[in-house]
């Protein structure tokens, strides 16, 4: 890659950490608008939605890392390709979960360079493992968030159809990353990888949530 590709991977991951992205696509709205007699979310509920949204917004400062590292280390312009597309499209995901936050009223997570760092060596070590691993390393992190989402649709409160359009929409595209990786040749990982992955996101998980 050329220095100006380094320099405006660098600038990206900066914008990822300091919560500057823009998004490419609207914000996702719900399909009907909520009716004004409609209950607002009580403090508590604001508190654990907002919670949830700092946690998602962790997963996409980590998604950004992730791809960034894995575009780097890998040869293939194809793949250099695929993970650009799927990285704009968790960028879109970064700035809408930022959104949701500020009008919660709440901060993302404080440990952000943190999380951002651990996720770019992660995905550079994924990336110098092989295309084909790289690819199912890939496949099975949005599986995994998947999952993820899956939850937090769960545990939203009903009357937060902001936060759910958000969401589905995330997982909609999420659902599309791990298919693509699959399709262009990933191979599963071995359990105890996928293990340690997941252990390795609770623990995020869990501290975002109020950090």
């Amino acid at each position: 890659m050329s220095l100006d590709a380094w320099i405006n991977e660098f600038d990206r991951g900066l914008r990822a950490v300091a919560g500057v992205t823009r998004a490419g696509r609207p914000l996702p709205v719900p399909a009907a608008p909520a009716q004004t007699t409609q209950p607002q979310l009580s403090e508590r509920e604001r508190r654990h939605v907002a919670g949830l949204m700092r946690v998602n917004h962790v997963g996409e400062v980590c998604a950004q890392a992730l791809y960034q590292a894995q575009k780097l280390a890998t040869p293939s312009e194809r793949l250099r390709v695929a993970f650009e597309r799927a990285g704009l499209e968790e960028e879109d995901h970064l700035a809408w979960t930022a959104t949701r936050l500020s009008e919660l009223g709440a901060r993302p997570s404080l440990l952000n360079p943190l999380w951002y760092t651990g996720a770019l060596a992660i995905g550079f070590i994924a990336g110098k493992a092989g295309d084909r691993i790289s690819l199912g390393f890939m496949a099975e992190t949005e599986r995994q968030v998947e999952q993820h989402l899956d939850g937090h649709l769960e545990r939203l409160p009903a009357q937060d159809a902001r936060s759910r359009a958000i969401l589905e929409q995330m997982r909609a595209d999420e659902i599309v990353h791990g298919q693509t990786a699959r399709d262009a040749g990933g191979v599963e990982l071995p359990a105890p990888v996928r293990q340690a992955m997941k252990l390795t996101s609770k623990i995020m998980t869990t501290i975002a949530y109020v950090i």
